[in-house]
């Protein structure tokens, strides 16, 4: 229906050719944008129900003095269910690290959680089906899970600032006394709250999947991104790392390149990138590394992903 009605406003409206370059991208924006603000809705509304049943100060008492790699399992899953954006990524770390989370687990925690995210697995889901959608889950729970486990290991605690040490944040009670009515409250706030937050970044990238969907053509695109070039996975990192977008915002992108015949081993690797590896986060999470720490964390995450990327390719 949503397609029709897309179709319609296109050519029927305003009066464009069907097959020109246009006329498809503004076809996919129509169509896109109405089908991914519509499923955002739903599942920021639903997630955030969720979500109210795992405050910050119940998700770090759920991880206070887990043992390695059991808590960075737990840490990974754990932001499945809590996505917090990068912008809340100094204070949470800050609480994590005082309330006795371990470096490694800490880690693992704040890779899954912008990554690897309900509303990033619900969308893929939707728009590509549930074996992509469980590939990307598998594949950055398993990103997220022996990075953090590598950092632990590693005992590199020297190298956050020492100021982490020292804050006390303050702990909120444990108990959740909300009502039913107080987490619809909390989830209508919310949504409206996300929505306010990200719909210019995935209107513009709906905008950028457009052009590529209409403009670019398809032999561009294989020639020096497709299975033919071996070094298609490590561009598509690098392409990734600059920009800045939560998982809802940059899978109109990745709609585009799989439509364009990308490979999706390739096309996994530049979501990972754009989500857990930007440059904008990396500023943000060096107020609380040193950068001896942000450049092993840069190193083990671009490592993995580019791993992840070509094992999929690889054998799909």
């Amino acid at each position: 229906m949503l397609k029709d009605f897309a179709a319609y406003v296109t050519y029927s409206l305003l009066g464009l050719t069907q097959g020109t370059a246009f006329g498809s991208a503004l076809e996919f924006f129509i169509y896109d944008t109405i089908k991914i603000f519509l499923l955002l809705s739903v599942i920021i509304f639903a997630v955030s129900v969720i979500r109210s049943f795992f405050p910050p100060e119940r998700t770090k008492a759920i991880l206070s003095h887990k043992k390695e790699f059991i808590g960075n399992i737990l840490a990974a899953l754990l932001g499945v269910v809590t996505p917090f954006c990068s912008c809340s990524a100094v204070p949470l770390f800050i609480g994590f690290i005082e309330s006795g989370v371990p470096l490694g687990v800490t880690f693992s925690f704040l890779i899954s959680s912008p990554m690897v995210n309900e509303v990033a697995v619900v969308l893929l889901w939707g728009m590509f089906g549930w074996k992509v959608a469980a590939i990307y889950m598998g594949t950055g729970l398993l990103v997220a899970i022996a990075a953090g486990f590598i950092i632990g290991k590693l005992k590199l605690e020297r190298w956050v600032e020492e100021y982490v040490f020292t804050m006390q944040i303050g702990h909120a009670s444990e108990e959740n006394v909300m009502s039913w009515k107080d987490r619809f409250d909390y989830a209508k706030w919310t949504t409206s709250d996300i929505l306010k937050k990200i719909w210019l970044y995935v209107v513009i990238a709906i905008g950028i999947g457009g052009f590529i969907h209409g403009y670019v053509p398809q032999d561009f695109l294989v020639q020096y991104a497709g299975p033919q070039n071996p070094f298609a996975v490590p561009l598509a990192v690098l392409l990734g790392v600059p920009l800045y977008s939560n998982a809802a915002g940059v899978i109109p992108i990745v709609y585009a390149l799989m439509n364009k015949g990308l490979a999706l081993g390739t096309i996994l690797a530049f979501m990972m990138a754009v989500t857990a590896l930007s440059f904008p986060e990396m500023i943000i999470l060096r107020r609380v590394l040193k950068i001896p720490l942000l450049a092993v964390f840069v190193g083990i995450m671009t490592v993995s992903i580019i791993a992840v990327g070509y094992l999929f390719n690889a054998i799909l």
